[in-house]
């Protein structure tokens, strides 16, 4: 007999589907959660309009910002997609390194939305072999 396969869609809350899937999952302020998968770093997520948006903090850049440097990142935002480095200026005297994401929320699946964090997972690695590069130079 031939191998059947059989597609179920279902729905669920997102934060009962994130630790169903091994993510630890806090409700911060404001409609943030804040998502981690064992030792990874955490995952910010916000929903807003039809939208969800995934941030990762990759830290302060200030000491080591240059110009060589934000054109390494920028270029290293081709190699990440669907991912993208950003700078947080919302504190002008803290810049901070992000990757950001962001996905429609009308037909996600879940297969979408855990290969998001996925490509976060490789993007961190990424562009922290990147920031060590100039750290270590």
């Amino acid at each position: 007999m031939n191998h059947i396969l059989i597609k179920l869609k279902r729905e669920e809350e997102l934060p009962r589907f994130l630790e169903s899937n091994g993510f630890s999952v806090e409700d911060l302020s404001n409609g943030v959660l804040r998502v981690q998968r064992e030792d990874e770093l955490p995952v910010f997520l916000k929903v807003e309009d039809q939208q969800i948006f995934f941030e990762v903090d990759l830290g302060n850049i200030d000491e080591i910002i240059s110009q060589d440097l934000l054109l390494s990142l920028l270029a290293l935002n081709t190699e990440i997609i669907p991912a993208s480095v950003g700078l947080d200026t919302t504190d002008a005297s803290d810049r901070r390194l992000v990757l950001v994401e962001s996905r429609e929320t009308s037909d996600l699946s879940d297969q979408e939305l855990l290969a998001v964090f996925d490509a976060l997972e490789l993007a961190v690695d990424k562009v922290t072999n990147l920031l060590s590069s100039v750290i270590h130079s």
